[in-house]
């Protein structure tokens, strides 16, 4: 990491944030709120709102998952693929379209998805989450394409969990931030 970590010793944060980070990461901090706690309101808003993007939406978390997962390849953001493929495994994925994901972003996914790993919905999910990344700008017919399938709420969670993650990326990228040991 290009900063070093934050501990308590070299800046205190108030508990009850430290509190809620711990709660929401099951009792150990991850190096990315080492990072985050350099700041307070970066740490406590970015603890609310992804707290609320992890947990909190109606739409498929499988979906959302494989738009965290093309996010974190095309951005080159590794801790996010780190945690975030076995998330999508449990979310009912499979290491078949994982590697799928994988042959995917390596021939630009913006333009459109044939690999066979994936049915037609996931298909356009890695399409659109290559086009909000890449391009920002989506293409009218995908996201019509999209929003035949998926009712309001659903595309702006999705939307949302794309966006958001796109923001994760750029921080982890920025600083360095690496997986943690294991």
């Amino acid at each position: 990491m290009r900063i070093p970590d934050w501990t308590p010793e070299q800046l205190a944060q108030p508990q009850e944030l430290v509190d809620a980070i711990l709660a929401r990461r099951g009792g150990e901090l991850l190096n990315l709120d080492k990072a985050l706690l350099w700041s307070e309101p970066v740490a406590a808003g970015w603890n609310t709102y992804m707290r609320n993007v992890r947990t909190g939406l109606s739409a498929s978390r499988k979906l959302c998952e494989l738009g965290i997962c093309t996010v974190a390849l095309l951005t080159g953001a590794h801790y996010e693929y780190h945690h975030h493929a076995p998330d999508f495994l449990n979310a009912g994925g499979t290491q078949a379209e994982l590697d799928g994901l994988e042959r995917a972003v390596a021939n630009h996914p913006a333009s459109g998805v044939h690999d066979e790993a994936f049915d037609q919905m996931s298909k356009w999910v890695v399409q659109y989450a290559a086009q909000m990344t890449l391009n920002v700008k989506v293409d009218p017919d995908l996201f019509k394409h999209l929003h035949g399938r998926l009712n309001n709420t659903e595309i702006v969670e999705l939307t949302t969990a794309i966006a958001a993650y796109n923001m994760v990326a750029r921080l982890l990228v920025a600083l360095e931030i690496t997986p943690e040991e294991t």
